[in-house]
């Protein structure tokens, strides 16, 4: 019973982990961005291959400055545990609202996470990362005819420090 409890508890810290991840990304949280990598960590986005610590600078620079907002989503997270180290495989979804056109587009990519994550130091990390691309698809944006509800009461999304997320 004592090592089912210690892997639920590895398994929420890798899941949350993850989750911190898209928060940094969407929020262009650089520093948040590279919590989540160990410092000799690799990460392969296809367009881009390098240190996940100098990816953080990469996608919160690029995302500023190509998409005036972002959203990624997990899902079938699966973590598979062996002691310190685990392989993980995420579903992530993604739509990014481009900065610049007309009409406003929005990509959208879907695909998964290959992590492997590792506890050093007693903190989960993720040591390699692959991002494998299943299908992406690009269109115009804004809310369609009919919308039901009016769009200026909520309260709007921003990047780092502005979103309701920080404040």
């Amino acid at each position: 019973m004592e090592q089912a409890l210690r892997d639920l508890l590895d398994k929420q810290e890798i899941t949350e982990l993850l989750m911190r991840y898209c928060r940094g990304v969407d929020r262009c949280d650089e520093a948040l961005v590279r919590s989540v990598y160990h410092a000799d960590a690799f990460d392969n986005h296809g367009y881009w291959k390098g240190s996940g610590h100098e990816f953080a600078a990469f996608i919160t620079e690029r995302l500023r400055a190509v998409n005036s907002a972002s959203l990624h989503s997990l899902a079938n997270v699966l973590i598979e545990l062996d002691g310190d180290e685990a392989h993980c495989e995420s579903h992530v979804y993604a739509s990014m609202v481009r900065r610049e056109g007309e009409p406003q587009m929005i990509d959208f990519f879907a695909g998964r996470y290959v992590d492997q994550v590792e506890r050093r130091d007693g903190r989960w990390g993720i040591s390699h990362r692959v991002v494998v691309m299943d299908w992406v698809r690009s269109d115009t944006g804004g809310p369609g005819p009919g919308w039901p509800v009016a769009l200026d009461d909520y309260a709007q999304g921003a990047r780092f420090p502005d979103d309701p997320i920080y404040l």
